[in-house]
Parts: structure tokens; sequence; C-alpha cells
């Protein structure tokens, strides 16, 4: 798809506009509702889906095809990221009307980091079609780590900073309580950051460790840099809202880990089928409708089972713990006796 300049700039000012009113609209700290995330979270599907028909109606069947590939498969690694960003706030104890706040500027710095990393991709895919090598066996490394995490069961209750955070937090100091939505204050003669910049720090590192999967998952499916942008952009500015109205939904989302694994496993399956073809081998190469479809039926399926053994968890648990009241209560009534 050729893109001119002038629609990269008027792209670029049309989600710069669209952040400024979703910036000034939450700009008062407040409780996020259900309600109130319910309705951004729409808004922006709506718009990417809007979008997405543009690219129909005013570009090609193929390109609206590899940005809905690209805007669901980086929805649904954003939203295995909610359970990390979930732990964050949890460790620094973020007050609940601060957390819209955090995750505004978060989202930001990962949409210019992402920006940075998907022109840089580019740049190198332009000039070494070997990369697709590295990116499919990197790909499928990881949804092979995704299925031995999600295998050994284990729940990770704590998240901890890196070398890198604390060393920041060394330098400069931290405050030892939060002042609203101020940055950095004076304390003992001395200006620090407050809790609300490391946090907004430590979330911003970690969508650096998340683009490694998802920049080389979305450049699988499509090698145009301006819906790699527009897909990662309308998937990340929608993700504040999207932490506020599943975050209490995440846990029963208990095989996420395995879809995603499969998906990645799928892509990178065909970055290297892509790279043997660019080489001059002749296989076959997997279409847009097909990963579409892939990728749409492993969510689908992934959520349906989800459901459904988060049901027989809760039904189990509901039933030792009448198992342990009856017990506890024969054995009173034996004591009394």
């Amino acid at each position: 798809m050729d893109v001119s300049m002038t629609l990269w700039v008027l792209t670029i000012v049309g989600l710069s506009a669209l952040i400024a009113v979703d910036f000034f609209i939450g700009r008062k700290p407040h409780d996020v509702s259900i309600k109130e995330a319910g309705i951004w979270t729409v808004v922006w599907i709506v718009l990417a889906v809007l979008f997405g028909i543009g690219l129909l109606i005013w570009g090609n069947s193929q390109a609206a095809g590899e940005f809905f590939a690209g805007y669901i498969t980086e929805k649904s690694l954003s939203v295995d990221n909610l359970f990390v960003f979930i732990l964050i706030m949890a460790k620094f104890a973020v007050p609940s009307h601060l957390q819209q706040r955090v995750l505004l500027i978060g989202v930001l710095v990962a949409l210019v980091l992402r920006a940075i990393f998907i022109a840089a991709g580019a740049a190198i895919i332009a000039s070494f079609s070997w990369v697709f090598y590295i990116f499919g066996a990197f790909l499928i490394y990881t949804a092979w780590k995704l299925i031995q995490e999600a295998r050994a069961d284990e729940e990770e209750d704590d998240w901890e900073e890196n070398k890198l955070l604390k060393s920041i937090e060394k330098k400069f100091g931290v405050a030892d309580k939060y002042h609203g939505t101020k940055l950095f204050v004076v304390q003992h003669g001395k200006k620090v950051m407050t809790p609300l910049l490391v946090v907004m720090l430590a979330i911003g590192m970690t969508d650096i460790l998340f683009a490694m999967d998802s920049i080389p998952a979305i450049f699988g499916l499509t090698q145009d840099p301006y819906i790699v942008f527009t897909a990662n952009a309308f998937a990340l500015m929608g993700l504040r809202q999207l932490y506020f109205l599943i975050g209490g939904l995440l846990k029963k989302l208990v095989h996420l880990s395995y879809g995603l694994s499969i998906i990645l496993g799928f892509i990178g399956v065909k970055l290297v089928l892509h790279a043997l073809h660019e080489s001059g081998v002749h296989v076959p190469e997997i279409s847009i409708p097909v990963s579409l479809g892939v990728i749409c039926a492993v969510l689908i399926v992934t959520t349906i089972t989800s459901l459904i053994a988060s049901k027989k968890i809760a039904a189990a648990e509901a039933e030792a713990e009448a198992k342990k009241a009856t017990t506890e209560s024969d054995e009173k009534a034996g004591i009394e006796a």
C-alpha cells in the first residue's frame, strides 16, 4: 500500500487529536466506573473498525485484512499485558483514582517506543530479508515459553523492579507517599520523584519487553509500516479503558496463554515460510484471510474454554469451602458434646 507523506501526517495528527480528547476528558483523577470504561472501550473499537473500513474503501482488501489481523493480534497480546499492569499497580499500591492517569501516560510512552521499534524494524526488513528467519524463530520460541509457563501452573503474585528502575530510584530518590498527580516534589530539601512517576516508568519499561514479541508478530502479518503503526496505535489507545472494564475478568481467562502461544507459533511459522519463499524456495505461503480466521478462531475457542474451566474451578472451590465449614461445624459439635 502506497502511503504518501500527507497521509502519514494526517494520520498522526488525527491520532494525536483523539489522544488529546481522551486526555482532557480524563484529566481529572477519578475512579473509573464500569460504565465509563465500557463506553470508551466501544468507542475505540468502533474507531478501529471504521479505520479498517476506510482502508478497504480507499485502499484495498489486502490492506484492510492486514490491519484487522494485526489489530486483533495486538489487542489480544495487550490483554495478556494487563496481567502485569495489575501486578505493578498492586506492587506500588497506586490509589484507584490515580490509576487512569498512570495508564494514560504509560500508553503514550508505549506508543512512542513502539513507533521507534516499528521504524527500525521496517528499515531492517527492507535491507535484510533474512531477518524473517530470526523473527519467526523468536516467535516460535516465545510460543514454547508461554506453553511452558502455562503448564507450570504457577501464578505470579508479585512483580519485581528491574535493575534500571532501581538505579533510577536510587539516583533521584523517591517520596514516601503519593502527592496527587505531581511527578516531583521537594522532600528534606531535595527534589525527588513521586511514586506516581516510578509506576509510570515501570509500565513504560515493561512495555519494551512486550514489544519484543508483539512487533515481530505483526510484521509477520504485514510488512507495511503504516498498517503496523496504526494497528498498534488503535490496540494501545483502548488499553486504558480495557484495564478497568475487564480487570476483574482477567483471572477467568485461564487458557489465554495457550491461545497466545498458538497465535505466536502460527505467525512464527508464517514468517519462516515467507522467508523461505523470499529465498527462492517454493513453499506455500499463508494468506491474510487464513491468518485472520486462525487468530479469531483461536481467541474464540480460548475464551470459551477459559470461562468453562473458570466455572468448574469456582464450583470446586465452593464445594471445598462447604466441606471445610461442615467439618469444622461437626468438630465443634463433638467438642461441645
